[in-house]
């Protein structure tokens, strides 16, 4: 018998018509390019009958309320052409995010608060594959300078079979070559001011919930609170006040454009920004700020957006 390797694996994920019936994703059409990928096959509860008898020793547990979860990082780039969706819009999709297509000039990912999608998720550790059901999640995005900027999700799904099954044969030539963070590919706003940036940090923020009920099993997202964290050199008041900006509880824009080809370009707006506490910090003895960000509505679920283009 042949021993599995661990760097071995697909994933394929596709969303779902009905929730939690098996949307059946195939390598072709459905393949995930993910890295550092973390997957654990049963996350749940241990159930104890606590009974009291005239020893001690242990009694053994139930378990209750299973699920499956996979965590995985996934490149951000474009779809290769305007008004195409990326690979990656399903993981959007089923982290309550609603795909929106202007033909020919970009898609758009906005949240939603109601009717949210769920995705069926084959993960395949060399041979063996575990179905995800009804799969909700929320992401975070990490971008620095000289560096692959990233989504990473947070996928949750009810237990489906675990199977042997070869690996399939899958597809990745939608997942488009990134472009690293630079001067020449990247352009952060943040309250009116071109920044001098170090990182910027986005956190979806969705709780999700697994919820194990009479009658019913579901992932649920339950509540959403978008933050982030933007590194950038400190510079003089006259420059930017951002102690002034946080006492005042100002709010302002953000806005960061990746890449500059036309089907490479992915934009994160959020028009409604509060800054926390600033902190100080340096980098090769440059100070820096620290800027704790509150990614805020204003009229509905529109704190956020992702645009391809």
């Amino acid at each position: 018998m042949a021993t599995r390797k661990f760097r071995k694996l697909a994933a394929l994920t596709k969303i779902e018509t009905t929730y939690g019936v098996d949307a059946v994703p195939t390598g072709a059409a459905d393949a995930m390019l993910m890295t550092d990928v973390a997957f654990t096959p049963m996350e749940g509860q241990e159930v104890s009958r606590d009974l009291l008898l005239p020893y001690l020793g242990h009694q053994g547990v139930e378990l209750a309320g299973l699920y499956a979860r996979l965590q995985g990082s996934v490149e951000i780039a474009g779809a290769g052409a305007a008004g195409t969706a990326p690979a990656y819009g399903p993981l959007l999709r089923a982290c309550g995010m609603a795909e929106d297509e202007e033909t020919g000039v970009s898609v758009s990912y906005l949240p939603a608060s109601a009717n949210e999608e769920a995705a069926s998720i084959y993960f395949n550790a060399d041979g063996v594959r575990h179905v995800l059901l009804g799969s909700r999640g929320t992401w975070t995005a990490n971008l620095a300078p000289n560096q692959v900027p990233r989504f990473r999700f947070d996928m949750m799904g009810l237990l489906g079979t675990i199977t042997d099954a070869a690996l399939p044969t899958v597809d990745v030539d939608a997942f488009k070559r990134p472009k690293v963070a630079s001067k020449a590919q990247t352009v952060m706003s943040l309250f009116g001011w071109t920044a001098i940036a170090e990182s910027l940090a986005l956190d979806y923020g969705n709780q999700v919930e697994a919820r194990f009920l009479i009658g019913a099993e579901s992932m649920e997202i339950t509540d959403r609170r978008s933050t982030g964290t933007a590194v950038v050199e400190a510079k003089s008041m006259a420059t930017k006040d951002w102690f002034a900006i946080a006492k005042a509880r100002t709010r302002g824009a953000l806005s960061l454009v990746h890449g500059v080809a036309a089907g490479n370009i992915v934009e994160f707006a959020a028009p409604q920004v509060e800054i926390g506490r600033p902190t100080q910090g340096q980098t090769q003895g440059i100070l820096n700020y620290s800027l704790p960000l509150m990614l805020c509505h204003d009229t509905g679920d529109d704190e956020l957006s992702i645009v391809v283009r």
